[in-house]
């Protein structure tokens, strides 16, 4: 809205600025934020009057489709007002290879004039494809000369919502501007009421300041409209046209998205007189490529108010021009067949749809095609019913559905049985073990997995065997179980060498090698390394990131820290590389455990939040470390985290992910003097671990049953913990050292009799911000008899006048820039319920009624 930019002059200079300097390779990210309405269409169309001479602006529009357009928005730059490449333009074409795309991307984004300006609209309704891309570019823009402005409505997006993750990740980059766009003061609404002599008191109280509702209000000429709907400000201007324009424009408002002329001459009787009267209105925006409403909020208000008959009927129109143009976007043609209710269109569209999007990457919109062509089985013959059942499991897999893939995998075996088809039932029940596990259902995984082998072992095809077999060694891996891993691994390794397969024989090699190397032969390293050279010379990036990632793995956790950081470059350069999101975040998660192990926990922190809202392999161990790192520094909300990661860790059944949250729950209790939940939090699972023979588990929890008066067995191992639990605290402190753990080192140091080992440990520990630990030792030379003990660094609640915790100084900080309790809670991290309490404290606290009075009273304080 032209007139609402009245209180967007600042958030123009900085988006100028911002290009400025992405002129010179400095690029940045731009997040322009608000509720429908706010002005955010309306600041990206009024960049290019304040951008540089020279620069380009690109703008895609995310759509509100039921399925969004496999990379909608970057498509819409082919044909749009500013020309691009010709390689984007093809590669946006074809759309088969992501990575084409992405580098097609990159290249446009350095192709003079510069800079560049790509604008993405409303990526709340982003597709998955879309957000990769978007990922692709976050990541990189900061040596690119552009700039990326990206604008969603923050009122629509749950914590669930699939745009957090990349929110999460721009918020983080060096260069990124928020620009969350405010309502319009009395003042501004003031000015532009004065014009149409309408009271200004009353255009505020209905419109509260959103400068879409004021313009419809304004254009209306009267305030009887009352938001959140302004259906009747939109009609109201409706009525000012006559029939066959009114037809043109509820024609129009069915489409989700920009109308091609093409396909507006086949809809509308007298197409150039209709778009002509809906310009002229202020109702729709009119270029030489398409057409579309002014607003989308105009959209939905012409849309909404139809009868669902004449809705539907709309629908069918638009249904037959997109069948009958050919080269029809096929997502678009299932949306509309879905609008209106015809079955045999999703089912003859649906699959060409889904795999389209599947291609691109847009798994979330490949499941729901395939959603709704399952709607309607009863018109597939089994062999294709089963077909697309398979389809539907992978894809709702690959987007962590696990309940949505177990019933369709389910179901589809059911099928294959019946039509006696031995190799299609064995490579389903493989693909069944797969998915029982990853939903954490290790029993279901295990029998599938059994099964699968059962069945190929008569199918006579060795891939499919090899791969079973491998599936199951990964199993018996995973769950500790290394005799069983090697025994099926070995037979997997034989038949994927005989038939040449590569990726089988990559996946057999790491499983075999994992467990070799864990069981103490020294082979098991040697295998591990073979798997990764294997992947790396056929070019099968998944297996190589997976052996990557299992090879630093089992380096953190034998404490070789320094080898691990020999393989982190390259790995991390391949995930990167090939924008395999799964293992570049769970390299990062392992990152973060490497950062912790140094006491470098600002940077643990921030990986592990690169993986938090990831599958569960990752997110599990993230959440841990970022639980551990507010445990250690004594900040509050790790309790619930750990919360969270043991629900996981017990579903998965694995130690792998039970030690480690076990460990954490037993630091937790003994750090506040809880013994008995020290006890109970790590006994269990110590008892899992010793018949597992895992020394790294078993060593930490039985340190922690031990430091709570619970005897366990002596431990030969060797490791530093083991040590500790035998009273073998110098011994124990020097491997801390060699292996670089400077909090481990201090803790183990402060078991010392010694006065002045204690007075050492008690340094390092106020230097590194561990202040529960450091309160135990303090408390201990008390008991010493020890006078001068160092008061170390004034805690938070002793540096500001009004008693905050460090975590209601942060949360306080947050209210201050005007963030709202949910988002207060994505960005640090906990529940909405915890910020709740938090605000509520830091009120009481400030003797403050409300966020506004908070706000002048920590000015006032000196707290911000």
């Amino acid at each position: 809205m032209d007139r609402g930019m009245l209180e967007r002059d600042h958030e123009l200079g900085r988006l100028a600025d911002a290009a400025r300097e992405a002129a010179d390779g400095a690029g940045a990210v731009a997040l322009v934020f608000g509720e429908a309405g706010i002005g955010k269409s309306s600041l990206v169309r009024a960049m290019s009057a304040v951008l540089p001479r020279q620069a380009r602006m690109l703008v895609g529009q995310c759509d509100d489709l039921a399925t969004g357009r496999p990379l909608g928005p970057f498509r819409d730059l082919v044909g749009g007002p500013e020309p691009v490449g010709e390689e984007l333009a093809k590669a946006l074409r074809g759309a088969g290879d992501r990575h084409r795309v992405y580098d097609a991307l990159r290249s446009e984004l350095t192709t003079a004039p510069l800079p560049v300006v790509l604008a993405v609209e409303d990526v709340h309704w982003a597709d998955e494809a879309s957000l990769d891309a978007l990922r692709f570019l976050v990541r990189r823009v900061e040596r690119l000369p552009a700039l990326l402005v990206l604008t969603y409505r923050d009122d629509e997006l749950g914590r669930e919502h699939p745009l957090r993750q990349l929110l999460g990740q721009a918020s983080r980059a060096d260069r990124v501007l928020r620009l969350p766009l405010p309502r319009l003061s009395r003042e501004a609404v003031a000015r532009m009421s004065e014009a149409e002599g309408l009271d200004p008191f009353q255009v505020y109280e209905v419109t509260s300041g959103n400068p879409f509702f004021v313009a419809e209000v304004l254009a209306a000429g009267n305030t009887g409209c009352a938001p959140p709907t302004v259906v009747d400000a939109v009609l109201a201007r409706l009525r000012g046209l006559d029939a066959g324009a009114r037809d043109a424009l509820e024609q129009l408002a069915v489409v989700p998205s920009a109308v091609e002329h093409r396909l507006a001459e086949v809809l509308l009787d007298h197409p150039m007189t209709a778009l002509a009267d809906g310009e002229q209105h202020g109702l729709l925006s009119v270029t030489p490529e398409r057409v579309v409403f002014r607003h989308e909020l105009i959209r939905r208000a012409i849309a909404d108010s139809l009868p669902a008959a004449r809705r539907i009927a709309l629908n069918r129109a638009v249904l037959r021009a997109l069948v009958a143009s050919p080269g029809a976007d096929p997502s678009r043609i299932v949306h509309h067949a879905a609008q209106a209710g015809d079955a045999d269109d999703i089912a003859q569209y649906g699959p060409a749809a889904a795999a389209d999007a599947s291609r691109t990457g847009a798994h979330r919109e490949a499941a729901a095609h395939l959603r709704l062509v399952l709607r309607d089985r009863g018109r597939y013959a089994p062999a294709e019913l089963a077909t697309l059942l398979e389809q539907f499991a992978v894809e709702s897999y690959t987007i962590a559905d696990s309940a949505a893939a177990v019933a369709a995998q389910r179901e589809a075996v059911a099928l294959r049985r019946s039509l006696a088809d031995i190799r299609a039932l064995g490579a389903d029940l493989r693909w069944l073990s797969r998915i029982h596990w990853w939903a954490g259902d290790a029993e279901a995984a295990q029998k599938a997995a059994q099964e699968a082998i059962a069945v190929l072992e008569t199918a006579d095809d060795p891939r499919l065997l090899a791969l079973a077999l491998s599936n199951t060694a990964q199993l018996h891996m995973l769950s500790e179980r290394h005799t069983e891993a090697v025994e099926f691994g070995t037979r997997a390794i034989g038949l994927a060498r005989a038939s040449d397969d590569a990726a089988i024989l990559s996946h057999a090699l790491n499983n075999v090698g994992c467990s070799l190397w864990r069981t103490g032969d020294p082979h098991g390293r040697a295998q591990l390394e073979e798997a990764l050279q294997v992947a790396l010379g056929a070019g099968e990036v998944e297996h190589a990131c997976r052996a990557y990632a299992n090879l630093i793995w089992n380096l953190l956790e034998r404490l070789e820290y320094a080898e691990a950081d020999r393989y982190f470059p390259a790995a991390l350069e391949l995930a990167d590389r090939a924008e395999h999101l799964g293992f570049l975040s769970y390299l990062q998660v392992e990152l973060a455990l490497r950062r912790f192990a140094a006491a470098d926990w600002g940077e643990a922190e921030r990986y592990a939040e690169l993986g938090v809202h990831d599958h569960v392999p990752g997110r599990c161990p993230a959440l841990t470390v970022l639980a551990r790192v507010r445990i250690r520094r004594g900040a509050e909300g790790g309790d619930e985290l750990l919360a969270q990661a043991w629900e996981m860790a017990v579903r998965a059944r694995e130690l792998q992910r039970t030690g480690p949250v076990a460990a954490a729950r037993a630091e937790a209790a003994w750090l506040r003097g809880d013994l008995a939940g020290t006890v109970e939090a790590a006994l269990g699972t110590y008892e899992q671990a010793c018949a597992l023979d895992s020394p790294a588990h078993r060593g930490e929890l039985g340190y922690w049953l031990t430091r709570a008066g619970h005897p366990v067995p002596p431990d030969e191992s060797g490791h530093p913990y083991a040590l500790q639990s035998a009273g073998q605290w110098r011994a124990a402190a020097d491997l801390w050292h060699k292996a670089g753990c400077p909090y481990e080192y201090a803790a183990a140091l402060a078991e010392s009799p010694a006065v002045d080992d204690k007075l050492a440990a008690l340094a390092l520990l106020d230097a590194l911000g561990a202040q529960p630990l450091s309160r135990h030792v303090r408390s201990e030379l008390r008991v010493l008899g020890v006078r001068r003990i160092p008061r170390g660094p004034l805690a938070a609640t002793r540096v500001n006048p009004a008693g905050l915790t460090e975590r209601q100084l942060q949360v306080l900080r947050l209210m201050v820039e005007g963030l709202t309790n949910p988002q207060i809670a994505d960005r640090l991290v906990v529940s909405v319920r915890t910020v709740d309490n938090h605000v509520s404290a830091v009120l009481e606290k400030l003797g403050a009624r409300t966020r506004r009075e908070a706000t002048a009273r920590a000015g006032e304080l000196g707290l911000t």
